[in-house]
Order: C-alpha cells, then sequence, then structure tokens
C-alpha cells in the first residue's frame, strides 16, 4: 500500500516545523559494503521539492557501484525511484504535496544538434555522466529539481510506477534497434533488464523473441514474460568464420548482460546487415570480429538512457496493462538494512526480476 503524506505537517520550504531534520539511507562505504546510516534529510532550492520515496530499484549500475568499487564512498545511490511530494520549494508551480511522482532525466538544452534530433540524453551542454554530489533515492527521502519531475497516472501503484527509468531504457534499445514487426530477436541476458527488454517487444508486437541466459530461473521467468523460446549460452551455434552465419541467425541482438563473451557470441548471431544493440553496462571489454562487421555489414549501435518523452510513454504502458509487471518486479520488496544481500542475490542470478527497496520498510 503506498504511504499518504500529512499534508498538513508538511508545508513550502519556507518553515517546517515538524517535519524530520533526519533520514535512513544505505550509504556505499567500500567495495561490497553498504551501511544505513542516519543523514541529514536534504536542503531543497527554491525551484526543488522533496519526495517521500516510496521505492527505488536496484539496477545494473548500482551493482557496478557497490561490488566493483565504481561509487564514491559515502554516496547514497539509486536513480529508479517513485514517491510522493513531502515539500516544496518557494518557486515551484503546477505541483501540491502528496502529488505521485517519479524522478525523470534533466531536461537537454533544446538548441544542440541533438536535442533537435530528438535524442537530449546526447545534449552537448551536460556530461553524459556526472555523478559529482549526487544523492539519490535509496533513502526515506531525496531531492529532486522540479524539472525532472514526471507524474504518475491515477490509479498506477507507486511500486509499479518505479520500473518507468528502467523501462524507458528498454524503450530507447527498441528504438535504437529500428525494430519491425516480423523480424526475428535474441536478447543475451535475462535479468531485469533483459526482462524488460522482452516484455517491450512483446507489447510492440514482436512476437518471435529468444533468450539466451545461463541462469534457469531467469530462463523461466524470460518464459513468463513473453519470449517465444530460451537456452542457455552453450547451446548458442558459433561459427569462426567470419563469412559464414550460424544455421538460424537472426535480426537484432540485444546484448543485456554487459559480459564481453555474450557481446562477442551475440555478434555471430545475426544475419547479414543485422543489428546488435549494447544495452548490457560492465567494465570488461569485448573483442569483435571487425571481418564479421564489415563482410556482412552489421550495425553495432548503443543504447544509453532514454528517448525524448520515454518516461511518459513508459507510465502510459505501465497504466496499459499490456504489461506482465508482477512478472517483472521480485514479489517481495526489500529494506535499506536488506539491499546488500540483494545486491549478491542478483549478482549470482538468484534474482530474475527487478528488486524493488522500500526505504520506510522496517530494516
Amino acid at each position: 500500500m503506498d504511504r499518504q503524506i500529512d499534508t498538513s505537517r508538511t508545508p513550502r520550504s519556507g518553515s517546517r516545523p515538524s517535519f524530520p531534520s533526519a533520514m535512513l539511507a544505505a550509504v556505499y562505504r567500500a567495495p561490497r559494503r553498504l551501511t544505513v546510516e542516519e543523514r541529514a534529510v536534504p536542503t531543497i532550492g527554491r525551484r526543488d521539492v522533496l519526495l517521500e520515496v516510496s521505492h527505488c530499484g536496484i539496477c545494473g549500475t548500482d551493482l557496478h557501484f557497490v561490488l566493483e568499487g565504481m561509487g564514491r564512498p559515502g554516496s547514497v545511490g539509486g536513480h529508479e525511484y517513485s514517491g510522493r511530494i513531502a515539500v516544496l520549494g518557494d518557486e515551484v508551480e503546477g505541483w501540491a504535496l502528496g502529488d505521485p511522482v517519479v524522478g525523470g532525466p534533466r531536461p537537454g538544452c533544446g538548441s544542440c544538434e541533438y536535442c533537435r534530433a530528438g535524442r537530449p540524453v546526447l545534449c552537448s551542454s551536460h556530461s553524459l555522466v556526472d555523478l559529482d554530489g549526487f544523492e539519490g533515492a535509496f533513502a526515506e527521502y531525496v531531492r529532486v529539481h522540479e524539472s525532472q519531475l514526471v507524474r504518475v497516472p491515477a490509479g498506477l501503484p507507486l511500486r509499479h510506477a518505479a520500473l518507468a527509468e528502467p523501462l524507458a531504457v528498454a524503450l530507447h534499445a527498441l528504438t535504437r534497434s529500428g525494430i519491425r514487426p516480423g523480424q526475428r530477436v535474441l536478447v543475451m541476458g535475462a535479468g531485469p533488464i533483459g526482462l524488460l527488454v522482452v516484455a517491450a517487444l512483446r507489447a510492440r508486437g514482436i512476437d518471435d523473441v529468444s533468450v539466451s541466459e545461463p541462469a534457469a530461473t531467469r530462463r523461466a521467468r524470460a518464459i513468463e514474460v513473453g519470449a517465444a523460446r530460451v537456452q542457455h549460452p552453450d547451446e548458442l551455434e558459433g561459427q569462426g568464420l567470419p563469412f559464414r552465419l550460424v544455421e538460424s541467425p537472426v535480426d537484432i541482438v540485444f546484448e543485456c548482460s554487459g559480459r564481453p563473451a555474450a557481446m562477442e557470441s551475440g555478434l555471430t548471431q545475426l544475419k547479414r546487415a543485422g543489428t546488435l544493440v549494447m544495452v548490457g553496462t560492465g567494465l570488461a571489454r569485448p573483442t569483435f570480429d571487425h571481418n564479421r562487421i564489415l563482410l556482412n555489414e552489421l550495425v553495432v549501435t548503443g543504447a544509453f538512457n532514454y528517448d525524448a518523452g520515454g518516461f511518459e510513454e513508459a507510465l502510459r504502458l505501465l497504466e496499459s496493462g499490456a504489461l506482465p509487471v508482477e512478472q517483472l518486479i521480485e514479489r517481495e520488496d526489500v529494506s535499506l538494512g536488506g539491499m546488500l544481500e540483494a545486491i549478491f542475490e542478483l549478482e549470482h542470478g538468484v534474482r530474475a526480476a527487478k528488486v524493488m527497496v522500500a526505504p520506510r520498510a522496517a530494516t
């Protein structure tokens, strides 16, 4: 059940006499170590809002930060979140206390070549990755600029709405692929983002979707969300000679695991003029057969973040009932104190779907 905001106790930022000054947050301290600590509730600016976090999903980036030491010690992660407005900045307009929202991307400048082309994620005015000073939503409260607020449709549970960010990533991958009805697809990796790609493909009317995944639990979940067939990566046909194709090549491969072996194998599964879309992230680098790419005129492209309007589209899709949302989210939420164990389980494929952190659950 969504927690209700007592709007009588949460005025605008000018005065907060009865609002709590401290909150709990999951803080990254060192590789493979998180601690639940008391932090000051963020101070908001005149055009910020303070959200009481309902749910925040654990994503692949969070795993890299915690497991591989990419995090900044003392930082709080979490960018896939939903919540309700608890405090309004003095100059915020169009929003009310208690409004259900998700945190969206920073808007682009609107005038550079990328913004004009409908690709604000590549905006020349922004750094592609800027984590300095970022404090995320693995906490009871998070500060959000008003420009990043996206309204949650009435009736959509906040737990489901927290899927908006990763679903927007999956939808952007479909855009980058140029997928068309009738084409054959292979998804490499059936973790949370791979499952969302499968579900998004099926919602778009793409029926011939195969999945390659080593974990049996994830292969089973892929069938539940709409894959036509699943297989272990060892079952994929290999083809060493660059001018020869596998017996049953596909039009598009979505690589969602971030593993070099999967990226390299995915390239060999393509038909001539096929497309490999890189969705998963990781520090280890693949080695591609450039002759296979050249001789077969293959396309290798990245899918980084979102389409323009991707969050709104994701929320509409979540509201529509076209997605098997309950199969895309793990059945039980975890508390801040349960995050680290959940991250280890995601690392080893024990958990298949999106893990939702409920920061106000008992730790």
